[in-house]
Order: C-alpha cells, then structure tokens, then sequence
C-alpha cells in the first residue's frame, strides 16, 4: 500500500514538529542510518520548507533518497532539492549548511546499491513498488556546524 500524500504530509509534519519539540533527541534511535531534518526552499515560492528523512554518512558528507514510501512519484522535497545549490540539515541539535549533488547514472547506481541498499534493509520494496528509479543525493557540508537553536525559525 502507498502513502497518500496528504497522508506523507500529516507525518512529516509530525516528525518535523517532533525534532523541533525534542530538539533533536528523538531522532535515529540507534538505527543504521538515521533522520535528519532537510530544509530547502521551495522550487515555486522559494519559502524554506523542511521535511525528515533516512541518511547514511558518507565519507563526511550525507547520502539521501527520495523513496516517498514507495510513490509513483518524485518526492516534492527531492523536487526541490535539485533546484538549490545550498540547503540546511539538523541532525540532533547541530545544524548544518549543505550543498546538495544529486548523484546521475553509475555513480548513483554505484551508492544505491553498495550504500543505500548494502546498509537499509528493506528498502528496496519501495523502489519495487514506486516502479522507478530512486533518486539519490550526496550532501556536502558547507561551513560550520552550529546549534540548531542558535538558526532562524523556519516557516513549514
């Protein structure tokens, strides 16, 4: 069964008002991989919009992929990652600036299923079920970490 995606909508609005609530202690919970908070600006209004998503770590950058539970369709938040050249993570209570690289045919092949695949199990009946390839994107720090408190509020 996929997700409706008001219903996708309604959790992570959930989960972002969770991270921001808990300050980041919630998320992970000891999992291969674990969640963080991707915020980026919207690809038509340009307002920040922020959502939470699996990671693996990658040699000091992030990996991240756009299943949407298995959707026929691109996640709005990848949409919109492709069109940004800087986007913000939170992981925990540290915040981070990001250049997003959307990973393009063997490389992304290569990280998909030697990472992604090799580390989250599980996560290859959504590309099953969505019918499509998955997209992948590598996330280079950019800058400093810094106290996610110590960042502007961001409108969701």
């Amino acid at each position: 069964m996929v997700m409706s995606r008001s219903m996708m909508a309604r959790g992570n609005a959930i989960g972002v008002w969770m991270h921001r609530a808990f300050r980041g202690r919630l998320d992970g919970g000891g999992k291969v991989g674990g969640v963080l908070m991707l915020t980026s600006p919207g690809r038509r209004t340009g307002l920040p919009r922020s959502t939470m998503v699996r990671y693996l770590e990658d040699g000091g950058a992030y990996l991240v992929w756009g299943t949407g539970s298995g959707s026929t369709t691109e996640p709005d938040w990848f949409r919109n990652l492709r069109e940004t050249d800087e986007a913000t993570i939170e992981i925990g209570t540290r915040a981070q600036r990001v250049r997003p690289e959307v990973l393009e045919g063997s490389d992304r092949d290569t990280v998909w299923l030697s990472t992604v695949r090799a580390q989250i199990p599980g996560v290859e009946k959504y590309e099953k079920r969505s019918g499509r390839t998955i997209p992948v994107a590598r996330l280079h720090p950019v800058g400093p970490r810094v106290d996610a408190a110590d960042g502007p509020r961001r409108r969701d």
